[in-house]
């Protein structure tokens, strides 16, 4: 029988695992990321990645710079997490040699951004003015439109938050205004007032502009003390050929008060034509030509017959009319 030899105890040796590496041709935010673990990827993009997305962002807009800086923004990348990402990339059936790039875990606030680009837009935009009329009695005083200037703040917005999102991406950008068209200009207000009546109580005188300038002046009589010619800016709002009338139910308009009297009656005031305004007050030819120049009327605009024929042709529904 052979002796029995003990055998001594072999102790096994751990072989250490290896850490797990970044398959060939994964990148993320341009920076390669293959062959290298995790904490390689990570400690390569917070030096490679990180400080392009941290610079600040610098807008020139209408002459002025403005600046927004990465901080203010609250960047942050999260360098282990997009390594992962990387480590983790699921190739599929493509091709080993084909690249695969990640998206770089980084965030900021977009709110701050969108905050930033209101203010520059705020800062560098003009507002368009629209095109203004003063009607006087002698004169039109036609302001001009001006267009004004405006910046797209949701495409800056954009600009901003991709250059804080992707490394490569300029920081440095340039907003461009764009001009902004008034609704209203002085090709509208022409159009609008093609026609204008003045009247100057003070000195017994009737205006006509056409295009906004002085064709015609006319002599008239105004309502004498107690029945003035209202002052303001009325339209006319009526325009009848030999005018009926229609006497008010007052004193001064004797036996004929309350009734109509028809046009061209002898005891018709309206003479000829008339252009109505408002409460009964229009413009009218007067069998009283001798009245031209004073106050006589009760509240109505009188004119000499042929004025009058030669104004109504001249004058069309809805043309404004100045009292002052």
């Amino acid at each position: 029988m052979l002796p029995a030899f003990a055998l001594p105890a072999v102790a096994s040796a751990q072989v250490p695992v290896p850490a797990p590496r970044i398959a060939a041709g994964v990148s993320a935010g341009g920076v390669d990321l293959s062959g290298l673990t995790v904490d390689e990827a990570a400690a390569r993009l917070n030096v490679t990645a990180l400080p392009p997305l941290s610079a600040d962002v610098v807008v020139s807009a209408g002459g002025r710079r403005f600046r927004l800086r990465a901080a203010t923004a609250r960047l942050a990348l999260d360098a282990t997490r997009t390594a992962k990402r990387a480590l983790y990339v699921r190739r599929g059936p493509r091709p080993a040699a084909l690249p695969v790039a990640v998206p770089l875990a980084v965030r900021h606030a977009r709110l701050v951004v969108a905050s930033f680009a209101r203010r520059v837009d705020r800062a560098v935009s003009r507002p368009a003015r629209n095109a203004s009329l003063r009607i006087g009695v002698r004169r039109m005083r036609l302001r001009r439109a001006v267009a004004g200037l405006a910046l797209d703040e949701r495409a800056l917005a954009r600009r901003v938050d991709h250059a804080f999102t992707i490394p490569a991406a300029p920081h440095a950008l340039r907003a461009r205004r764009i001009r902004v068209y008034p609704p209203v200009n002085a090709t509208d207000l022409r159009r609008a007032n093609a026609t204008v009546l003045t009247v100057d109580r003070r000195t017994f005188r009737l205006r006509l502009f056409k295009g906004l300038r002085l064709r015609k002046t006319y002599r008239i009589a105004i309502g004498m003390a107690g029945y003035d010619t209202p002052a303001g800016l009325f339209r006319v709002q009526s325009r009848q050929v030999d005018p009926a009338w229609h006497a008010p139910d007052r004193p001064w308009a004797g036996a004929a008060a309350g009734t109509v009297i028809p046009g061209g009656a002898p005891g018709n005031p309206l003479r000829a034509r008339w252009l109505g305004l408002a409460g009964g007050v229009g413009i009218h030819g007067t069998a009283e030509p001798l009245s031209i120049g004073t106050r006589a009327s009760h509240g109505c605009i009188r004119m000499r017959v042929p004025d009058v024929i030669d104004l109504y042709a001249r004058v069309p529904l809805g043309a404004p009319v100045l009292v002052r």
